[in-house]
Formats: structure tokens, C-alpha cells, sequence
């Protein structure tokens, strides 16, 4: 009731976004955009100098301005990243409006949105979900133009998946004139990288042409001993065959190597069920812990032009990603007085998955009734073979008394104790198609449907893990054009997503089944270099994998599931809104509430405000600042005081971290940044997903000297 009386409202009025209109800058032509030159990249941001994109493909296939698509979306462009040193996926998703990334570990985190998991990361627009929800390694955006994230179901398009978000990584392209770029950065806890990026043309015309990009990194952290290398490449050749057709063939490797890594982290409360306090560089790690991580990907993609504004696109990739580690993990509940109740848990870990994935679609324009509507048909499949081999060690719960389980020194051991093992096979088979129909001038309707077929196959940790299901999963849109610059939209989505996450009986949990309604306000100004959007939205997820303990004899997290419904409110604004003036601002409200009632996922914070913006206040310098505020998030730890015998909660209030930016440009080939991280050194526990959590870092900066051709 409340989210109807809510839409109601929205319909009824809309006068913010009007207003915000009214303050936008009158003169157009005060800062020109700027694009590179001879890109072929048809919605390529970097270099615009915008926090904006005028189109995007995410949600439909179709070119479709922001204010044209019935869904909240945004866009975190190259110009952001540069500028605030956004390097991994950690940093862009932390910046964008809605998304929470939930560091439970050094090298494994999850993200959500609208209150749930988001498990769909594709790139250059189509891949296959994450099968156990959990990204594993940090993703580097050296290779990206930039990153597109959908809020709420995508079913059209995603076949599986959350009603939260798809995180779409969009990559360079070759440009037709020669282009290179390199830079040095260095700053706190050691950190030092290079970064080089070479676009050219391999003959006369420019019809055949290359990029390649390459950036290594080392660092240390806040925390004890850990270490992170991080080393990848990328090279994609694209050729045009003819006027109409180009063909693309490309190839990306990321090793990351990590020593003195957190598998699980700290414990977060003592027996008499009082929090813990550690200093922030406390690990759990021991001196031999080690992640490695390899992550290959090849692609290959064709475009036709068919004529009369229709195309034709086929894609087709193959990613591998490779783990091998020496882990220790920490577990029990530590004495306020002496530290002694915690144990060990030592054992080494080898993964491989490896996935194909194809996809192919036309779409375009056609006649009906006088007027010109929008199609598109298309399919996807996939596959994934991926295993886990698990060897635990000798001394599993050896006592650590004091504080042993945190300076390192427990020694390694064999690890023969025994081993555990997980074989997956899964494909999906989807059909989709929609239509955009132009109902009158102002009224478009979107309306869609995907038939999705998913089988999988094997066994986790001696539970059978298989099943073979088939949907069809529905998609609504409406928008109406209230002024050239202001719309307002609803939309209705669902989707579905098999689990492997298995419960205190070892069973694997049923498919998660969501649907995400709707509703807001979106406008745009100065051919779409200023976007705003207010929403109004529920999502429904039923079955949901929410962690409930660690089985101590497998290693493994069991799961219970949950059915939980979301709903609540998103304001977003993004691109010039005064001259030499960048923002990318946005603000969320999410209730999560269960079956009865009560608060569900109350590690999610039900505030989130992220702003990034810059002013340049003469051509040579740019000042910036980046603000990243949440409310009071807190977890029930299922356990009991000794003392007291009250239930024990872990809470972490609410907490701003902030950020400043300077860039300089000494000359037209060189140009130095610096960043500050944390301005106020605010001490906060990374995440409360699981039981256990570790401390973010503190007041940390950069400094990057940058050169370009």
C-alpha cells in the first residue's frame, strides 16, 4: 500500500525534475563537448569529459537515450574513473547510486542493489551469471570505456539472474587515428602501477585497426601482511570487411596474486557479547596465506548493417578463470579478557571454470498503423563447466591462545587431512524478443518476452546438485513524453535464478523467483549532457540464499532461504549541470522486509547517498570531491552472551567516507592527478554479510603522472 500510494503521487506531479530544469544552464554552448577523435565506438564516453551517456543498449538492445528507458540505469563513464581513480570494480560499484559492495574478504565480494544479491556481470552486453553469487578477485577497468548498471529485474535480457541489477562492462575499441596514453602511480600502504594504452590504425584507411592495453600493480593494504600484484593485458583488432560490416577478435588477461589474505576475517564480538575492537590493520592471515587468480577471456563479434536502420550482430565468448590458494581461516569466539577461544582452520584450494557463451540478434525499424516502431528479435546460450577441489589441513581447531590467531605465525601444515569436491555443468538456452510501439506521439509502449532453458548437472560437497527448468519471463514498459525533456515511465520485470548454495542438510536451496515493479520521472537536457531521474520501485525475491553458519567439517557457508520483498525510492542526476561543472550524484531508500513482517538483510543499508563531481575552474586545472554516506546497518549473530544471556547483535552505525581530486595539466602531453581517500580516517567494518567482518582503510592517496600522445 505504501508503494502504491507512492506511485500515485509520482504520477500525479512532476515538478522536481521541472524544477530542476529551471536551474540548469541557460547557455548550451559554455562547455562543448568534446569527443575523441576518430573513435568507432558508437556510444564511447571516454573523452567526452561527461559523467553522462546520451544512449545506452543494456536494458533492450535499442539505442535508447536515458529518459527513453523505462528503468532505473546508470552509467559510470572513463572521464569518472580517470578522475577519481576508480581502478577495480570495487571502486566504480562503490561510487554508483543504489549498489553496495559487501568486501567480506580480501579477494571474494558481493554486491547488491534494491536489497538483493546481483549476480549478473556482463560484458560488451551478454555473459552468464555468476553461479554462487560471489565475485572472486577484483576486477580491473584499465580495459573499459565504462560501466553500465541496470537497477531492478532485467529478464529480457539476462534470462537468470536477481531483481537487483546487471553490471554491464563495456570495453575499448580501436580508434581510426593513432592514440596512446600511459601513466605512473604511486601512493599509500606502497601501492605503485603502470598503466599503458595504444589504439592505431594497421593500414592507410583506418579500416583495419588495434588497442591494446596493459597496467601491472603492487601494494600493500591497511591490513597486516597482506600484498596484492595485480598484471593484465588486453589487445582487440577490429576490421571493417565492407561499408556495413565489422568484424571484431579480441583477448584480456588479469593475474591477480595475493599473499597474507583474508578467508573469512575477524570476529566481531567477545563471549560476553560485547563487540570486539582491533586496530585496523588486524588479520587474520598467516605469513604462508596466498590467493592467486587467473581470469581469461576471447571474444569475437560481427555487426551487419541491413539497411533502413535495421542490424544484425552475432557474439560469441570464452572466459576461463583459474584459483589456487593457501588459506587460513579463524574461527570461534574470543574471551574479553585473555583472547583464548579461537581455532584454526588451514586448507588450499583449486578451482577452474570455464564458460562459452554466444549470442546473436537483429533489430531495427518497421512500419505500422502510419507510425514507426522498434524490434528486437534475438537468442543466447551458454555453457559452464567449473570445479572446486578442496584439501583441508592437519590441526583443524588447534587452539589459538591470546592473540596468536592474528600476528601470523601459525605454521603451515600438510594439508592431507582430507578433501572435499564440487562439479558443476550448467547451459542455458534463451529466446527473447520485444517491441517498442509508438501508440501516439508521446506514448511509447516496450513489451517483451524471453523463454530461457537451464539444466544443470554434478554434486557440491557430496549433495547432488542438479535440474532442468524452463521459463518464460515477461517485461512491460510505458513512457510518456510529458514535455521534450521530461517523461515519466512504469515498468514490470521478472526472472528466475538457480542456486547451488546448500543448507545445513546439504541440500541445494530451490530457485530464487523475483519481479521488479516500477514506477518515476526521468528528464534530460542539452541533448542529453544533463540527466535526472527520480523512481519508485518493489522488488520481490522469494527463496533467497542468506548466509547461516560454516559447516566446520567441510569448510563450506550453509545457507537457509529466505523470501523477502523490497521497496523504495531512488533520485538520481548526472552530467553538466553548470558550466565546467561534472556531477554524478544519487540517493537511495530501501525498506527489505520478510513474510512477517520484519526486517530482512539488515546488513543493507536502507540510506545510501553517492555524489562525484568536479569543477573546472580554468582549462589546465580540475578540482573534485566524491562523497559516500549509509546509514546504520547491524546483524542478528544467532549466539547468547555468557553473561547476560541476551541474543548478541553486531552494529555498524552510520558513516561518510570522502574524497578530494586535483588535476593539472602541466602541458598538452603531460598531466599529474592526485587523490585523498577517507579525508577523516573514519574507522568502519567493510561489511556485515557474514558473521565475521574486517576494517576498510583509512585517510590513504595517489598521485599519478599521466601522458598522452
Amino acid at each position: 500500500m505504501k508503494l502504491r500510494a507512492l506511485c500515485l503521487t509520482l504520477l500525479a506531479t512532476t515538478s522536481p525534475l521541472g524544477a530542476l530544469a529551471a536551474s540548469a544552464p541557460d547557455d548550451q554552448s559554455a562547455t562543448p563537448e568534446v569527443v575523441i577523435t576518430g573513435t568507432r565506438q558508437d556510444d564511447a564516453t571516454e573523452g567526452s569529459g561527461s559523467y553522462t551517456v546520451k544512449t545506452t543498449r543494456g536494458a533492450t538492445k535499442l539505442p535508447l537515450s536515458l529518459k527513453e528507458t523505462p528503468q532505473s540505469v546508470t552509467v559510470v563513464t572513463r572521464d569518472q574513473m580517470n578522475d577519481f581513480g576508480l581502478r577495480t570494480v570495487n571502486d566504480v560499484l562503490a561510487s554508483t547510486t543504489g549498489v553496495n559492495v559487501q568486501e567480506v574478504e580480501t579477494n571474494r565480494t558481493y554486491f547488491s542493489a534494491r536489497g538483493f544479491d546481483i549476480s549478473n556481470f556482463q560484458y560488451d552486453g551478454f555473459g552468464l551469471p555468476i553461479v554462487d553469487g560471489i565475485q572472486n578477485g577484483n576486477i580491473d577497468m584499465a580495459v573499459y570505456d565504462h560501466v553500465e548498471v541496470l537497477r531492478g529485474a532485467n529478464g529480457l535480457m539476462s534470462s537468470t539472474g536477481n531483481p537487483s541489477a546487471t553490471v554491464n562492462f563495456v570495453r575499448k575499441r580501436p580508434t581510426d587515428a593513432l592514440a596512446a596514453t600511459a601513466s605512473f602511480t604511486g601512493g599509500s600502504y606502497d601501492n605503485k602501477r603502470g598503466d599503458v594504452d595504444v589504439s592505431t590504425p594497421l593500414n592507410a584507411s583506418g579500416s583495419v585497426r588495434m588497442r591494446v592495453v596493459g597496467a601491472y600493480q603492487d601494494t600493500d593494504s591497511q591490513l597486516d601482511r597482506y600484498n596484492n600484484k595485480r598484471g593484465l593485458g588486453y589487445g582487440v583488432i577490429e576490421a571493417d570487411l565492407d561499408p556495413r560490416t565489422t568484424v571484431s577478435v579480441g583477448y584480456q588477461y588479469q593475474d591477480d596474486r595475493a599473499k597474507g589474505g583474508l578467508w573469512g576475517a575477524l570476529p566481531l564480538y567477545y563471549t560476553d557479547g560485547t563487540p570486539t575492537h582491533y586496530s585496523r590493520g588486524t588479520s587474520t592471515s598467516a605469513d604462508w596465506s596466498r590467493w592467486d587468480i587467473q581470469t581469461q577471456q576471447m571474444f569475437a563479434d560481427i555487426r551487419h548493417d541491413l539497411g533502413s536502420g535495421w542490424i544484425a550482430k552475432a557474439s560469441v565468448m570464452h572466459s576461463v578463470t583459474e584459483g589456487d590458494s593457501d588459506l587460513f581461516y579463524v574461527y570461534g569466539t574470543p574471551d574479553k579478557t585473555t583472547g583464548d577461544g579461537l581455532y584454526s582452520y588451514p586448507s588450499a584450494y583449486h578451482n577452474h571454470d570455464r564458460q562459452w557463451t554466444a549470442e546473436a540478434y537483429v533489430s531495427g525499424p518497421l512500419q505500422a498503423l502510419g507510425r514507426t516502431h522498434d524490434l528486437v528479435l534475438g537468442g543466447n546460450w551458454g555453457r559452464s563447466n567449473s570445479f572446486q577441489h578442496s584439501d583441508y589441513g592437519q590441526g583443524i581447531g588447534t587452539a589459538l591462545p591470546g592473540d596468536s590467531a592474528f600476528d601470523g605465525s601459525y605454521p603451515e601444515p600438510a594439508m592431507d587431512a582430507y578433501i572435499g569436491e564440487a562439479h558443476y555443468y550448467y547451459t542455458r538456452e534463451t529466446g527473447y524478443a520485444a517491441a517498442r510501439l509508438s501508440l501516439l506521439d508521446p506514448l511509447k509502449l516496450l513489451v517483451g518476452t524471453n523463454v530461457t532453458h537451464v539444466k544443470m548437472s554434478g554434486d557440491s560437497y557430496g549433495a547432488p546438485n542438479s535440474y532442468d527448468l524452463t521459463r518464460a519471463l515477461p517485461y512491460a514498459g510505458l513512457v510518456y513524453e510529458v514535455t521534450p525533456q521530461i517523461s515519466a515511465y512504469a515498468s514490470y520485470a521478472q526472472i528466475f535464478n538457480p542456486q547451488t548454495q546448500t543448507d545445513i542438510n546439504n541440500k541445494i536451496l530451490a530457485p530464487i523467483e523475483g519481479d521488479n515493479v516500477e514506477v518515476g520521472a526521468k528528464g534530460a537536457w542539452y541533448d542529453n549532457r544533463l540527466n535526472a531521474s527520480f523512481a519508485l520501485f518493489q522488488a520481490k525475491q522469494n527463496n533467497t540464499a542468506e548466509s547461516a553458519g560454516t559447516n566446520l567439517t567441510t569448510g563450506q557457508t550453509y545457507y537457509t532461504g529466505i523470501n523477502a520483498t523490497s521497496q523504495g525510492v531512488e533520485a538520481e542526476v548526472s552530467g553538466q549541470i553548470v558550466p565546467q561543472v561534472q556531477l554524478a550524484a544519487g540517493y537511495t531508500y530501501v525498506e527489505i522486509e520478510d513474510e512477517q513482517g520484519h526486517a530482512a538483510r539488515t546488513y543493507v543499508p536502507r540510506h545510501t547517498l553517492r555524489l562525484s563531481a568536479n569543477y573546472q575552474p580554468i582549462d589546465k586545472l580540475k578540482l573534485g570531491a566524491t562523497l559516500s554516506w549509509q546509514s546504520r546497518i547491524y546483524r542478528d549473530q544467532q549466539a547468547v552472551s555468557t553473561t547476560t544471556g541476551q541474543e548478541i547483535y553486531t552494529e555498524q552505525g552510520a558513516y561518510a567516507l570522502l574524497g578530494v581530486m586535483a588535476h593539472y595539466d602541466i602541458d598538452h602531453n603531460w598531466s599529474v592527478t592526485a587523490n585523498l581517500n577517507n579525508l577523516t580516517d573514519e574507522k568502519y567494518i567493510t561489511s556485515l554479510y557474514w558473521s565475521q567482518g574486517f576494517y576498510g582503510a583509512g585517510l590513504n592517496g595517489t598521485v599519478s603522472i599521466n601522458w598522452k600522445m
